[in-house]
């Protein structure tokens, strides 16, 4: 027990050495740093074709939607069809049996009035029905509409055919292509927005009908452009910089910018592709200002 005790002591010694020599080195190399030097991180301008865009909400709706209802009063005799099965154009997706005492009839069919798919059935067997209940909903979805709200202020900068992209929450890592082919000619006074609508391909069948979207609303666009991080510029006195490191030492230099979106910015003048610029470590950094690159 004895020589036990004196191993825990030995090791708790050690420990505790060992500590105080890795923070007798860490407080060296930190005193050993100049207390005005900056540390950055540099990246070079590259050519890249460039997109500025709107970012917009919306929903998206199938192509077309058709509602069904039955002709007569009865009780639903039977749903020949469920969600997701196809269906064409005046073929039967329920059967109502009409309710009359003292009179025999068929049981009448519920015919579609769309080629699609089912989306949703409303009712189930036995339910009393009228020409004004629903039974099922019937959808196209090979394309899909998303509709959005443009506010009055960027109405000059929609137009047919425009190109967008399409973001939902269930493909986070999925940007579906859609162009605008209808404009409302109206805003609402209310909101001080427009009506506009995408068409999008969805062939896939991932666009769903009811679905929130993240629009992307393409109003310009520069190919071979030089561009740099649009966090790496900085704005003063409507004018625009970065720096740039130029033998230990942070260099401001004017830049003059293009179009820009929220992850990268075009450079018009003042840097060409290759030229390196900070990227990192920015804050409290001047004209002038050391520094050290991290590798």
């Amino acid at each position: 027990m004895k020589n036990m005790k004196t191993q825990m002591v030995f090791i708790t010694i050690a420990a505790a050495a060992l500590a105080a020599g890795c923070t007798s080195r860490d407080t060296e190399a930190l005193n050993n740093l100049e207390k005005d030097r900056f540390l950055v991180k540099t990246e070079k301008a590259q050519i890249k074709n460039i997109e500025d865009y709107l970012i917009l909400v919306g929903s998206v709706k199938a192509m077309d939607e058709a509602v069904l209802f039955p002709r007569v009063s009865g009780k639903l005799l039977k749903n020949l069809l469920t969600e997701g099965d196809p269906v064409t154009k005046d073929q039967p997706v329920a059967l109502i049996e009409r309710d009359e005492p003292g009179v025999v009839y068929e049981p009448a069919p519920v015919p579609s009035t769309l080629t699609g798919v089912i989306g949703r059935v409303y009712q189930d067997s036995g339910a009393n029905v009228t020409p004004a209940t629903p039974i099922a909903l019937v959808v196209t979805q090979g394309q899909v509409r998303v509709v959005v709200d443009v506010p009055e202020r960027y109405m000059g900068k929609v137009f047919m055919g425009q190109a967008a992209y399409i973001k939902v929450d269930a493909f986070p890592d999925t940007l579906f292509r859609g162009k605008v082919y209808r404009v409302s000619p109206v805003v609402d006074t209310k909101t001080r927005s427009a009506a506009i609508e995408l068409l999008a391909d969805n062939s896939g069948g991932q666009l769903k009908s009811g679905m929130f979207s993240e629009i992307r609303l393409v109003v310009g666009a520069k190919s071979g452009a030089v561009a740099v991080p649009s966090s790496a510029m900085i704005s003063e006195n409507n004018k625009s910089f970065v720096f740039v490191p130029v033998n230990g030492v942070a260099v401001r230099r004017e830049v003059r910018p293009g179009i820009s979106n929220d992850t990268v910015t075009q450079i018009s003048s003042g840097l060409k592709s290759g030229d390196e610029l900070i990227t990192f470590g920015l804050y409290g950094l001047k004209d002038g200002s050391k520094i050290k690159v991290e590798n």
